[in-house]
């Protein structure tokens, strides 16, 4: 055992020294390895570029039954780009210091793919053989939005032939005993305001500037926040994937200190329960318009609502899920995923997706300074991962 755990953290760190980081990602890199590793493992692999520059890596592990619906493990190889002074550790070099691994996309989300194929490993070296087709996705551009890999990926008819029952995806770290497991997320959306008005020199007192209206719609944002943010802290029961964050992001204008300017732009991220999204688009509408003429949106990203995966008895995946949980003796809590992440393009077209990463008892440290996952979590996250696979894999219902 302590031979193959060896070899899954060289695996693991090997993966994390490739700079897949935004901007311009090259993952030629990427792609090198994941064919080593497939070949070493002895499972077919197969590159289909959804663009010329986005490879999707698809492993797959054959079932006996490739007529049911096939398990499709999804991580995604880009990571965000890093400060490097602010690490204790270069974030590219996997260093380990007191049982920690030190690297950019240690729990966002390299580990899970590795985790994902070294279990298969395992699985495959204890002689297991499942019913349904495994498939291991490595995709693309998932950390800006992924509008160049998965989205195009399960339009293709590559994806339509995988004939997919459920998917699995990341979560994040826990700091307590529990395991998060995402089952929905909020609806990001992404967009400018233009302000227009009236422009002059900066020493008059000009009225339908871009200005007031600026400020108007910044403190209606605010206000709103700030009511989201006391919901939260007032009610124990409420998750951040509950209530919409609002965050401004960008304010532009101006072409010098003493010349009003004809217009200005204000930007926000806001990620919004889809419950929650059609009062909410109402609501900033009028905002604009209470502000003054020539106020417009601009969406730069603007995603739309998916279905719930279920987690009840009508859904044989999740019950599998909950099987393996009460075997391993773990529990998992179900969340609304407070950001997005690829799950949701899955979930678009009538597939289950669990957004479900093995770490917990840890700090979560996604797109922060000295992200790291210790050796012991890793290791163990493999285990659970054996007891997922195997379990959802012999499934033999052929409908959820």
């Amino acid at each position: 055992m302590e031979q193959i755990n060896d070899l899954a953290l060289k695996n693991f760190r090997e993966y994390l020294r490739i700079p897949s980081v935004h901007p311009n990602v090259n993952y030629n890199d990427c792609v090198k390895f994941l064919k080593q590793l497939a070949e070493d493992i002895d499972l077919p692999i197969e590159v289909i570029r959804v663009k010329p520059t986005k490879p999707v890596v698809l492993i797959t592990w054959k079932g006996e039954r490739p007529d049911l619906p096939s398990i499709l493990l999804n991580s995604h190889m880009d990571v965000v780009p890093v400060f490097e002074d602010k690490w204790k550790y270069k974030p590219f070099a996997a260093d380990i210091d007191n049982g920690k691994i030190y690297a950019r996309g240690s729990q966002d989300m390299k580990s899970i793919g590795i985790q994902y194929l070294e279990a298969i490993r395992r699985l495959k070296i204890k002689g297991n053989i499942c019913k349904r087709n495994v498939h291991v996705c490595f995709v693309p551009d998932e950390e800006i939005g992924g509008e160049e890999g998965m989205k195009l990926f399960v339009q293709s008819e590559e994806f339509k032939k995988l004939n997919v029952g459920v998917s699995f995806d990341e979560s994040y770290a826990s700091r307590t005993n529990e395991f998060v497991v995402f089952y929905d997320e909020r609806v990001c959306r992404q967009f400018s305001i233009h302000c227009k008005g009236a422009s002059g020199h900066g020493s008059f007192l000009l009225e339908n500037t871009p200005g007031e209206k600026i400020t108007y719609i910044l403190n209606k944002f605010y206000e709103f926040r700030d009511s989201q943010r006391e919901l939260l802290k007032s009610n124990i029961h409420i998750e951040r994937g509950q209530v919409t964050t609002i965050n401004c992001t960008r304010i532009s204008g101006g072409v010098q200190d003493n010349v009003i300017p004809c217009e200005m732009t204000i930007s926000f991220d806001c990620r919004v329960p889809s419950s929650n999204l059609e009062t909410f688009e109402k609501m900033m509408n009028q905002w604009c318009k209470d502000a003054g003429e020539d106020c417009d949106i601009e969406y730069h990203q603007k995603n739309y609502p998916a279905s719930q995966t279920k987690l009840d008895d009508s859904n044989i995946y999740w019950k599998a899920f909950e099987r393996v949980s009460m075997q391993m003796g773990f529990k998992l809590k179900p969340e609304i995923c407070p950001g997005t992440t690829d799950s949701r393009y899955l979930r678009q077209i009538g597939i289950p997706a669990f957004g479900f990463s093995p770490i917990n008892n840890t700090v979560p440290l996604l797109h922060a300074h000295n992200e790291f996952l210790r050796v012991e979590t890793f290791l163990k996250g493999i285990d659970v991962y054996c007891s997922v696979i195997y379990e959802l894999a012999n499934i033999v219902e052929n409908n959820y």
